[in-house]
């Protein structure tokens, strides 16, 4: 037996765990057979456990020995005689989704003050960058500047609170979905724990997106250049090719990273390799269900919604600028005119709520992952 799998206190016994699953209470169990219970899917990070002789529950990724990602060896047959969780049957995609909606129906509250730490102040810096802009330059004065101050301020106040809402999302979608019903600062406090770890995680995850971006813009304005010559066209065209494909590689190996880092409690290295992991599972399933092609449907969904909100939003736009390209033909000219249509659009209040519609809708991705996540774990 692996003497590091082996949890003994201060007498040398075995420390006995008793876990909760959908409201029943499994075990005394050892943690080579919890282990077991892991392996088959019975217990997840964010089922109920405590110690059989203490009261105080805590979750199961909290048990020493059980969710870390370097839990080491092969371990013996369990000799435990205790009753184990019944295995957990997998979901269709169709339930999947059925279930996020159920989990956003029942946290309703808690996502909305989640989405409005990020919302607010984004809208606070917005409506005062607006007012700096209508301002005339004659009557520029200390209001204005102290106004730009604040817009920046909440700008960066909106991009700080990003890995709480991240955090809190996932908290918040496994509790839920184990049954409970945490409070709300309860979830922001335990957010904010994980902070400076998915901070680390999305400065990384979206700045190689927006890295893989600007690549494949200057390929293109390459292609644009080198209009005259094949040679260049040619070439162009296979490093677009090649790019598009690092994109959807990258995209797939980061699918799960905000589950283990939150839910896992996973380091931020482990959590890209784990997350990779679960991507590509479940080979032996047929393609769609397997944690790759639900994780792609899912995001495809959400894209397409948050697609037709911004179409529609700036529609009377993209009709007004679509007529100037037809009808100019001089490239400066034409830029003035967008530029001054642009600002002779003013507020509108449908597009402005469409936006805030997406963005109060927008842990419904989130939710989807972790229980396409859940639901995933239960089969590896």
């Amino acid at each position: 037996m692996d003497s590091e799998c082996m949890i003994r206190d201060d007498q040398g016994v075995t420390e006995e765990w008793i876990v909760r699953v959908d409201g029943k209470e499994y075990g005394p169990a050892n943690i080579e057979t919890l282990l077991e219970w892991k392996a088959e899917g019975r217990v997840l990070p964010a089922n109920e456990a405590r110690r059989a002789d203490a009261e105080l529950w805590t979750l199961a990724a909290e048990i020493p020995g059980l969710f870390d990602l370097e839990t080491p060896g092969t371990l013996t047959p369990s000799t435990s005689s205790a009753q184990a969780p019944p295995a957990l049957p997998s979901r269709g995609f169709v339930q999947i989704l059925a279930e996020t909606f159920r989990i956003y129906a029942r946290g309703f509250l808690q996502f909305l003050c989640l989405t409005l730490l990020v919302v607010l102040p984004s809208i606070c810096g917005q409506l005062a960058a607006m007012w700096t802009q209508n301002v005339k330059a004659s009557e520029a004065d200390l209001r204005v500047l102290a106004a730009g101050g604040f817009a920046f301020l909440m700008f960066m106040f909106s991009l700080a609170m990003w890995p709480i809402y991240v955090a809190g999302i996932q908290i918040l979608a496994g509790e839920i979905a184990a049954g409970r019903r945490p409070g709300f600062f309860a979830t922001l406090n335990e957010a904010v724990r994980f902070w400076p770890r998915v901070v680390t995680l999305c400065v990384f995850v979206y700045g190689v997106f927006f890295l893989l971006i600007v690549f494949a813009l200057l390929i293109a304005a390459m292609i644009v250049a080198g209009a005259s010559s094949l040679l260049v066209i040619f070439l162009a065209l296979g490093l677009l090719v090649l790019q598009v494909w690092m994109f959807g590689r990258f995209f797939i190996n980061v699918l799960f990273w905000q589950q283990f880092a939150v839910l896992e409690n996973a380091g931020v290295v482990d959590s890209l390799r784990e997350s990779r992991s679960l991507a590509h599972s479940g080979r032996e399933l047929p393609w769609f269900q397997r944690p790759l092609w639900r994780g792609v449907f899912i995001a495809s969904l959400w894209f397409t919604f948050v697609l037709v909100i911004a179409l529609l939003s700036g529609w009377t736009t993209l009709q007004q600028s679509f007529n100037e390209l037809m009808t100019t033909q001089d490239p400066q000219a034409l830029l003035q005119k967008l530029t001054e249509a642009q600002q002779a659009h003013g507020f509108e209040l449908s597009s402005f709520g469409l936006g805030l519609l997406q963005k109060i809708l927008q842990p419904l991705a989130g939710i989807a992952f972790v229980v396409l996540y859940i639901d995933s774990r239960r089969e590896c």
